[in-house]
């Protein structure tokens, strides 16, 4: 009886002498483990353990194998584990308006668009609708954490709630009417009770300010908002230097950057993330690195609106933390962060005329680990090691267009797609097996989409008609 007792794993290592193997809940192998922990090599053929969501252990697959047993194990034959890639900047719900209108600059976009369907179509349900519909395009695509800004925050926060996803979630506030709001002063107020009502209360979700951007929120309303978040200690994003419309209107009406104009105001002294930060000078750069505020990148997003090149090299060498983000997929057409990892290794080549100006590793880092930290979530996300949370992804890299493979970073980034993306997980918790989404319908999510889309569809061409 004692020999065959010896078979199981914990009573093999007390026959040799050794400690007995811990329980886990999960462990998740690979042929690669990339942990994006700054100078850790990749590992081969290695292991990450999971207990009550939370890493505890990594390593090699025969260290983690006599060490720990785990209630579930996903296998890593020809597959790369690493941590979920983070969007710092997106609209969820405008899924829906996924191609509704292109090529057009950011404020006939805009205006002629996109606030005007807002107001007609942006609804709690039509909220609740897309940001499913983005939560499933990310699951697919290994983004585990994002950054929203959009309307009906307590909605965006119950999908998230239920489909799995880490977010920081931002309640919008504008000068002018948007849906569900006259105003400023009920946007605001509605964005205080927001964050009150949240923070604290949800271990994936953390709440935040949005002031929509320094031409549509007046230096008062923005004075207000840094008075409320300093008092919460809330993290604030908003668009910042994203277009030459933008630049124009602050040089025209306060004679400075639009950097300077909301530093002077006291956003640079809040935990800020800073979507889109195109036009940038010198200085600005320099208050940006020396407030450390995180600029997120949204490379394709700025292309298709015209909006510019940002200075990432500049930034990057100047010491900011320089994230990634796909904003709304109305502007993108798409939530697939590995797009932006790809574009954000490409366009700096071409802007500077320098291959080495954003290395991969680099372009890999500003959706992970460097991500995490624009994104104020570097404490919990980004790498994997003890005592960080688990959102991990595994990546296949056998398919005959990946071969042969060489260099697992280079293929990461010059050669992956969100079809590559095999696992999720998030705090611990598997979102998506073997390419299969576990935590949303997605039978019934395509009916609600194609139900909310003819709505917009009749509207779009009632519009064509009428100009």
């Amino acid at each position: 009886m004692k020999s065959l007792a010896c078979w199981t794993l914990a009573v093999l290592s007390l026959c040799a002498g050794a400690a007995p193997a811990q329980s886990a809940d999960l462990v998740v192998y690979g042929d690669y483990v990339l942990t994006m922990v700054p100078d850790e090599p990749v590992l081969e053929n290695g292991a990450v353990v999971v207990r009550d969501g939370a890493i505890i252990a990594v390593g090699s697959r025969q260290t983690i194998d006599e060490q720990y047993i785990g209630a579930e194990a996903i296998a890593g034959t020809h597959r790369v584990v690493m941590p979920g890639l983070v969007n710092g900047h997106t609209h969820t719900a405008m899924t829906l308006f996924r191609g509704m209108v292109d090529d057009l600059d950011l404020m006939t976009w805009l205006n002629k668009y996109v606030f005007p369907m807002e107001g007609r179509f942006v609804t709690p349900e039509f909220v609740r609708i897309g940001t499913e519909l983005a939560c499933w395009e990310m699951i697919r695509g290994g983004t585990t954490s994002f950054v929203d800004m959009y309307f009906y925050p307590d909605d965006i926060a119950r999908v998230v709630d239920r489909c799995g996803l880490r977010a920081v979630v931002a309640s919008p506030h504008i000068d002018y009417p948007s849906p569900g709001f006259s105003g400023w002063d009920d946007s605001f107020a509605a964005a205080v009770d927001f964050v009150k009502r949240w923070q604290g209360k949800h271990p994936r979700i953390t709440p935040a300010f949005a002031p929509h951007a320094p031409y549509t929120v007046s230096p008062d309303h923005l004075r207000a908002t840094v008075e409320k978040a300093a008092e919460l200690d809330a993290i604030v994003s908003m668009h910042l230097a994203e277009a030459p419309s933008e630049s124009a209107y602050i040089a025209e009406n306060f004679a400075t950057t639009p950097v300077r104009h909301v530093q002077g105001l006291g956003l640079y002294n809040q935990r800020l993330i800073a979507a889109h930060m195109v036009q940038l000078d010198p200085n600005d750069i320099a208050l940006t690195a020396a407030s450390g505020v995180g600029a997120i990148h949204n490379p394709t997003s700025n292309m298709k609106l015209g909006a510019g090149i940002s200075p990432v090299p500049a930034m990057l060498n100047a010491g900011v933390n320089v994230g990634l983000g796909t904003d709304g997929a109305a502007s993108n057409n798409d939530l697939d962060l590995w797009e932006e990892v790809r574009l954000a290794a490409l366009l700096h080549k071409v802007q500077t005329g320098d291959p080495t100006a954003v290395p991969a590793l680099q372009a890999l880092t500003m959706a992970t680990r460097m991500g995490a930290v624009a994104a104020r979530l570097g404490d919990k996300v980004g790498q994997l090691k003890p005592g960080m949370r688990a959102d991990l992804i595994q990546v296949q890299l056998n398919k005959t267009r990946q071969l042969p493979l060489y260099d697992v970073v280079s293929h990461l980034v010059y050669v992956t797609d969100s079809s590559d993306v095999v696992t999720t997980v998030v705090d611990g918790k598997l979102l998506m097996r073997d390419r299969e989404v576990l935590t949303i319908d997605e039978a019934a999510l395509r009916a609600s989409v194609a139900r909310k889309s003819d709505e917009i569809r009749s509207a779009l061409a009632a519009t064509d008609d009428a100009s």
